[in-house]
């Protein structure tokens, strides 16, 4: 065999194994990520706390518990525009109450309209330092000072980001479980001066609670729950104004008027 056909064969067989090791190891090579943490998806089961599912070598699920739980609690967020509804009830001895809540919120702007069991309606609109809120078909509103949790207050639900204020000794229990059909994060806290648990289900979907409970003596007292779908962005239509037809904020204008 000539020296120039030998030295061929011999260049084609290198080529031949690099392109075999490149195929066996170079894509593993050009994918790998730093691992980070993701949270468990719908095919969580109910009650499972331990962050297990589908592993993963680039991924890492972290667990909750009350130990991680503030943590975990602050990698979620709201949607900045959307809406829903909620249902709250409050409980005691022999009977019970439920309010009905529809939740427009947009650009910074939250109104809440709440059917109470009376029949009376009750339209609370927040901004970003001032709530406005009316009863329905009255033509006068009143005003008081806001904050960041008032439009939480204005719809009677908690709200859940205070969990990343608490210490883990406040922090009774927690995990992922699923709630109304929706994977969430539970997380259940206990006053240390009233005695009353308050527990919590966060969307790791949506961001938003889709359920809290009280318990006062072993007993539920206040049951909040909200599992139908969320409409994210706010309808177009959905309306930002006082009863006397003074327009606040029109969705998708984020140059409405601050609240002040």
């Amino acid at each position: 065999m000539e020296p120039r056909n030998r030295t061929i064969i011999v260049l084609a067989i290198v080529l031949l194994i690099a392109g075999a090791m490149f195929t066996s190891f170079g894509r593993s090579l050009f994918a790998l990520n730093t691992p980070e943490v993701v949270l468990p998806d719908a095919s969580l089961v109910p009650g499972d706390s331990s962050g297990s599912g589908s592993s993963s070598e680039l991924y890492q699920q972290v667990s909750v518990s009350p130990q991680t739980a503030p943590a975990v609690v602050a990698t979620l967020s709201r949607p900045d525009s959307y809406y829903r509804e909620l249902t709250v009830e409050t409980i005691w001895e022999g009977g019970s109450s439920s309010t009905q809540v529809q939740v427009w919120t947009d650009g910074g702007w939250t109104h809440s309209r709440q059917v109470r069991p009376s029949g009376v309606i009750r339209h609370d609109l927040t901004g970003s330092d001032t709530l406005y809120y009316w009863y329905e078909g009255s033509s006068r509103y009143e005003t008081a000072p806001a904050d960041e949790r008032s439009s939480d207050l204005a719809q009677h639900i908690p709200t859940y980001e205070t969990v990343v204020e608490l210490s883990p000794e406040e922090i009774t229990d927690a995990g992922y479980e699923l709630r109304g059909d929706l994977p969430c994060i539970f997380v259940e806290v206990q006053s240390p001066d009233s005695g009353l648990i308050t527990r919590y289900w966060v969307s790791v979907d949506s961001g938003l609670l889709v359920s809290a409970e009280t318990l006062e003596d072993d007993q539920v007292v206040y049951r909040m729950t909200a599992y139908t779908p969320v409409q994210a962005p706010c309808p177009a239509n959905a309306q930002f104004q006082l009863p006397d037809g003074t327009q606040l904020h029109t969705v998708g204008d984020s140059q409405g008027q601050n609240g002040g």
